[in-house]
């Protein structure tokens, strides 16, 4: 009997090590014809890729800068037009403020005036008109920068003003 288990036994073994070998085979065959065959590119996967890789800012320094500052401008205008108003259109500054300035405003980053009257002196001494016009197409000064419609292409100028406004009347 014994010799009747043993030689099931071996018997048992080389059919489960050829099966196995088989389907190592089996495997490598399968990565082979899949290596060979050439994938559609998906257009989803490609887009989220370039999302994630876009960058966050940018420098811009001298002439060229100046040049690359307008053209940036001038695209998140395009953009603006393109995408629909920020916040559903609302005028309700203190949202706008709250959502879009604050950032800045709110704590001075940037050169942005800090939420004080004593920060807004010099400002409001230019006039409503001059700081909407920087609060719409940007600003460059010695104090600090202002991106145009505070980093939110899709502000409309609408917004913009009763926003200015709004910080205007906090501020004073």
């Amino acid at each position: 009997m014994r010799n009747h288990d043993s030689v099931f036994l071996k018997n048992f073994t080389l059919v489960i090590a050829a099966l196995f070998v088989f389907m190592l085979v089996l495997i490598a065959l399968a990565l082979y014809l899949n290596s060979r065959k050439e994938h559609a590119p998906n257009p989803v996967a490609e887009a989220a890729v370039v999302e994630r890789i876009q960058p966050l800012g940018a420098v811009f320094a001298g002439e060229t800068g100046a040049a690359a500052a307008a053209a940036a401008a001038q695209a998140a205008a395009l953009a603006a037009a393109a995408g629909g108003a920020a916040f559903g259109g609302t005028l309700d500054a203190a949202l706008i403020y709250q959502n879009s300035c604050a950032a800045c405003h709110g704590t001075g980053a940037g050169g942005a005036p800090a939420p004080t009257a004593a920060a807004w002196v010099t400002r409001l001494a230019q006039g409503q008109e001059v700081l909407v016009r920087h609060a719409i197409e940007g600003f460059q000064g010695s104090q600090g920068f202002m991106p145009p419609r505070g980093g939110n292409p899709r502000l409309t100028d609408e917004q913009v003003t009763v926003t200015v406004e709004y910080m205007i009347q906090k501020y004073r």
